[in-house]
């Protein structure tokens, strides 16, 4: 595991904005693993600006994403379909066939998740893949208690979870209590990863990930056995 330590969420962003598009421009082919949430977004605006300024080919590229919330359509506003249009595919010239979510409203959630794992092998898996981490330790949104072994399944959101996205909501009641999300077995499938944590809410979290006992009950704790993991943070106090 490697650790980059940066002054703030902004240089965080920049310094994982600067990894991606170098991966994108070396590469011939390349599958990226893509998040979501308030972490990333920074870092899609500024690789976007040095996408498009650069006039960077993304035909070669192929993106695959962590989860989606069940329930809700792609033209949903709060869809994870929706975001990365508004966030990242609208800004840069990526064909959009190219770029593959999880279904939250297929109609068989069991073959949906078969079925994307399924089509991750047969892009060859995954060559570098972007992570943020949850205040309980969470990736993408495998909780507390998945098993290290997991393929791409349909998730229970923790009440601790409902409750951080609910800010991204009219009213509680409309945050949706499962997702369809990317396994740990999956995630640890691909070649490299670069995770970013950003305040201080996420300290203990990192602390448990890089330094803590690897168990269930921390699923960040598996990338312990990763062989290529960057983790770029803002956190002051944390050492490898």
């Amino acid at each position: 595991m490697e650790l980059s330590k940066v002054k703030n969420y902004d240089e965080m962003s920049m310094e994982a904005a600067k990894i991606v598009f170098q991966k994108i421009v070396d590469s011939n082919r390349l599958v990226l693993g893509l998040a979501t949430g308030s972490t990333p977004e920074k870092m899609y605006e500024y690789l976007a600006d040095m996408l498009n300024k650069n006039k960077v080919d993304l035909s070669h590229v192929y993106t695959v994403n962590l989860d989606e919330y069940v329930g809700l359509s792609p033209e949903d506003e709060q869809s994870y379909h929706y975001y990365m249009r508004e966030i990242f595919f609208d800004k840069v010239d990526i064909p959009l066939e190219n770029t593959k979510l999880p279904n939250g409203v297929a109609e068989d959630l069991g073959r949906e998740t078969r079925e994307y794992d399924e089509m991750i092998e047969e892009l060859g898996g995954v060559d570098l893949q972007i992570l943020g981490i949850g205040r309980n330790a969470h990736i993408a949104f495998n909780e507390p208690g998945t098993s290290f072994e997991s393929g791409t399944h349909v998730v229970d959101l923790t009440e601790s979870t409902i409750q951080d996205n609910a800010r991204f909501f009219d009213k509680i009641e409309d945050v949706p209590v499962k997702a369809v999300s990317m396994g740990l077995g999956t995630i640890m499938n691909a070649k490299s990863i670069l995770l970013m944590a950003s305040g201080d809410g996420k300290r203990q979290a990192l602390k448990n990930m890089i330094h803590g006992e690897i168990t269930e009950e921390v699923p960040a704790s598996i990338l312990q056995r990763h062989h290529d993991v960057k983790v770029i943070t803002d956190v002051a106090d944390i050492e490898l």
